[in-house]
């Protein structure tokens, strides 16, 4: 893999009327940062999944590229919360990662935020900003989260299809999603290569290495 930042390029999304950012970390961790940056390809897909939304609704960026220090923190103030929360105390180290990674990522093995190919995101009504219902909030923890959990006859049927509007637009554009969370999109990083049977696009960039590009 090219590891030359300056041919496979990020951004910054600047929040603007087609495109809100509202930033989830910033401010609550030490080590995030208030700047949205994607890789140039992924945000030429947001764009395109944005023309597949229906009139009146556009996205809200939660969170995108993270330094490793902020995936570090967030996966040290994640991981027992997430212990607890699915009652993983009796497993082994092994078995609890594999659970966790689920829904923070190691701090290793080029985490999907690191590389810039990973968005998190939901939708939003244009005019008035307000949020779609998707059920559970961001960076809950619990098996709502997942993008599927809907889908059951008994569940709610405009939740349901709200985060398919989500879907249909960001996979038609290309991306892949992380099954346990409905917000996480991936394009050219492991886990989309994991879903498209395609080798990784992109590694982990170091915070220094963008802002002096």
């Amino acid at each position: 893999m090219n590891k030359d930042i300056r041919d496979l390029s990020l951004i910054e999304i600047k929040p603007d009327s087609s495109i809100i950012v509202d930033l989830k970390y910033y401010g609550k961790y030490k080590n995030a940062i208030n700047k949205c940056y994607v890789r140039k390809e992924v945000y030429e897909r947001l764009l395109k999944a944005k023309d597949f939304l229906p009139k009146g609704i556009t996205f809200k960026i939660w969170d995108a590229y993270r330094p490793m220090e902020l995936q570090k923190e967030l996966y040290y103030s994640y991981k027992d919360k997430i212990i607890t929360e699915f009652k993983l105390q009796d497993l082994s180290i092994d078995e609890q990662n594999k659970i966790i990674n689920k829904y923070v990522a190691l701090p290793n093995n080029c985490p999907a935020h690191t590389t810039g190919g990973a968005i998190d995101l939901t939708l939003v009504y244009s005019d008035t900003l307000e949020e779609l219902d998707m059920g559970v909030n961001f960076d809950s923890f619990c098996s709502l989260v997942h993008t599927m959990s809907y889908e059951k006859d008994n569940m709610d049927v405009n939740i349901r299809n709200n985060r398919r509007i989500l879907y249909d637009a960001m996979t038609k554009a290309g991306f892949t999603n992380l099954d346990s969370e409905y917000w996480h999109y991936d394009y050219g990083n492991n886990n989309w290569a994991l879903k498209t049977n395609n080798n990784a696009i992109y590694e982990s960039i170091d915070l220094n290495d963008i802002e002096k590009n």
